[in-house]
């Protein structure tokens, strides 16, 4: 049986249909799953066999029998770790069928296949009595059905429909309870992301549109790394405020509540943002705890995880406050999502925001980011200063890009936006433009940052490359192409962290978790093994043990060639350390001058440290395993391109060897 699957096309820009093995699916989840993170969170997985410990022994000295319900069990690792402890049964439920199967496999393999129990069902559908899943009611509650915004997953509806169904009154529950922090920011770097900010072009302001900059944006929640957004990036204007709890072992309720922290303002500024994150207390008195907290706010190095990550949210319109003026921060949720708000005492909080302008739709937030990016602009700006002129018709092909504008106000007379005298948005593919949409002119200079919103990996964009060849027939002869070229670029890393979502755990606390990693490893051998994936690397670490290298060039002021383009060489290792992967991105040469990189930012440091760009993501390629370097010289990584005009994307492969 075959299925239908989304998948962006490079060299028409458009979302095609294409028909997959039914298995695809299936190993798509598998392989980009954080189930391997998870288990390699050795704070999470500790904090977590300690509360259950206290848990069981608590149910113990009470003379009961101890009865455990493992809402999410994935691996089964919790439930190995009641079991352990002293648990006399466990009833483990898991929704996706693959990870139950796979949890049936580690249970069985580590000999507990006596005292626990793989329920295949949302835990919304498990039934208790005599022949039900389960025999009776728990009195030990274990989850882990938590996201990055904390309720993002269903907690809430889950754990009000298993304290009414499945566990007992008065029961355990590990976590023992959440509790949601958030403080309220001023950040000129994370604001960008949320609204189109006033820009100047030769001295002119550019002004976003009311509609754009009243808008309240969307809701939904901007979950990042945290930790590597620097304090010097942001002005606290509040202290940190604990916002609201979640007592696991009591009835939950999912219905919308919104609670309140008042407090003066520590400064005067801009009230734009608000950081959050949650811990949880593995124990009633709140002596296990696991933070989620950003690292920063630790004298010591914390456990890092990529499951869970740290929260910011954006304020509906961003408010001027002054040093000691009394604030309330006000934090809602239905029972998905959180949205903060800043109002005085007593008035009513305000509905979830959404976007009205559409622009927060369209617009990611990083793609807010470099359009409100000033350096990014300016370079843009000095290269369409060299080449626009009164008479000239310019057409610009990018998706929601500003370029014409700028094109139109430095001086074109025509200027045209697919997707001056006057200025036109046509809303055509490249393909279908005619000398009828020009008014029977030809085109004397074609635009492109370039940026598509199909674009998943770096080289995705070369789009723009089809878009001109598409154009040809109606380009003046000494047209000018801007870029005028794209270059494919690579580096060998070592990651900080980042190596973990690849990595097998083979064993987790003591528990063999094999099956898991034979999971992961079949799944990515399916296709993701032999594939880049898109991460946006200024949030993970890594350091450089190869110089970068310009690897392909394509040459945009002549058209996609018909025949693939091939290239490959070596890179010798530099710097010792172990190589996880190749990082790989783009870089657009708009001119002569002016290179815009959309990977490295500056050249990497003796060390080996790497800036990256903030606004777009690179390709990663994985190792299957780490490669130790000695960086003498004598290891290498070589490698082998191939640019497949015919869709657009570029097959790679990459072995590393000694002399």
């Amino acid at each position: 049986m075959k299925t239908f699957c989304g998948r962006a096309n490079p060299a028409t820009g458009a979302l095609d249909w294409v028909e997959e093995s039914e298995e695809y699916d299936y190993h798509q989840e598998i392989a980009r799953s954080c189930y391997a993170d998870m288990l390699h969170d050795h704070d999470r997985n500790e904090k977590y066999f300690q509360g259950i410990r206290a848990a069981v022994s608590r149910v113990k000295a009470r003379g009961e029998k101890v009865i455990v319900l493992d809402i999410g069990t994935g691996t089964g690792l919790l439930s190995m770790m009641a079991v352990t402890a002293g648990a006399d049964y466990c009833y483990a439920v898991e929704v996706f069928k693959p990870m139950a199967d796979a949890a049936f496999r580690i249970v069985k393999k580590n000999g507990f296949s006596d005292k626990i129990k793989i329920i295949n069902k949302h835990s919304t559908e498990v039934t208790v009595g005599l022949d039900g899943d389960m025999q009776t009611r728990a009195n030990v509650l274990v989850t882990e059905l938590f996201d990055t915004e904390l309720i993002g997953e269903g907690a809430l509806p889950s754990y009000e429909h298993a304290h009414l169904n499945l566990v007992q009154e008065g029961c355990e529950a590990v976590p023992h309870r959440a509790t949601v922090y958030a403080q309220l920011v001023e950040s000129e770097q994370l604001w960008s992301w949320a609204q189109l900010q006033p820009m100047e072009v030769d001295g002119c302001k550019l002004l976003p549109p009311p509609a754009v900059s009243h808008c309240a944006g969307a809701h939904s929640v901007c979950d990042i790394q945290l930790s590597q957004v620097s304090p010097h990036r942001f002005t606290p204007l509040g202290p940190l405020c604990t916002m609201f709890s979640v007592d696991f072992s009591k009835p939950v309720s999912s219905a919308p509540q919104s609670h309140s922290s008042s407090f003066p303002a520590q400064s005067s500024g801009r009230a734009q943002v608000v950081l959050s994150w949650w811990d949880i207390d593995m124990d009633p008195s709140g002596s296990i705890v696991c933070s989620m907290a950003p690292s920063w706010t630790y004298p010591d190095p914390q456990s890092w995880r990529d499951h869970w990550m740290q929260s910011v949210y954006f304020l509906p319109v961003e408010r001027r406050v002054a040093e000691g003026e009394e604030l309330s921060l006000t934090v809602s949720h239905d029972d998905y999502s959180l949205w903060y708000s800043l109002q005085p005492d007593g008035e009513a909080p305000p509905c979830r925001p959404c976007c009205v302008c559409q622009a927060h739709l369209v617009w990611t937030r990083t793609r807010f980011g470099e359009l409100n990016d000033r350096q990014r602009t300016q370079s843009y700006v000095r290269a369409l200063r060299s080449v626009v002129k009164p008479d000239s018709v310019c057409v610009g092909v990018s998706d929601g890009s500003l370029l014409p504008v700028f094109a139109h106000m430095l001086g074109s007379m025509n200027t045209r936006l697919l997707a001056a005298k006057t200025f036109q948005i046509l809303g055509i593919r490249p393909d279908q433009l005619s000398s009828t949409d020009l008014a029977g002119e030809q085109i004397s200079v074609l635009i492109g940052e370039p940026y598509f919103s199909t674009s998943l990996l770096p080289w995705h964009s070369l789009y723009f490359w089809y878009c001109r060849t598409a154009l040809v027939r109606l380009l003046t002869p000494n047209a000018t192409i801007l870029p005028c070229s794209a270059t494919l670029c690579m580096v060998a890393v070592e990651f900080q962290d980042l190596w973990r979502i690849r990595a097998p755990c083979g064993t987790c606390e003591g528990f063999d978790v094999g099956p898991m990693d034979e999971m992961v490893q079949q799944s990515l051998d399916f296709r993701e093994s032999h594939e880049s994936e898109p991460q946006p690397l200024w949030e993970y670490p890594c350091r450089a043990l190869t110089q970068p290298r310009a690897v392909m060039t394509f040459d945009f002021l002549q058209c996609v060639p018909e025949q693939p383009i091939r290239c490959q060489g070596s890179l010798p290792f530099t710097r010792r350390g172990r190589c996880h992967g190749v990082a790989l991105w783009m870089e657009y040469q708009l001119n002569d001058d002016i290179k815009v990189s959309m990977g490295l930012t500056r050249p990497v440091s003796e060390e080996g440290a790497c800036e990256w760009s903030l606004h777009r993501k690179q390709g990663v390629y994985f190792f299957r395993s780490p490669w130790e370097s000695s960086g003498d010289g004598r290891a290498s990584v070589s490698y082998s391109f191939t640019f497949e005009p015919s869709i657009g994307d570029i097959k790679m492969d990459f072995t590393v060897a000694s002399q």
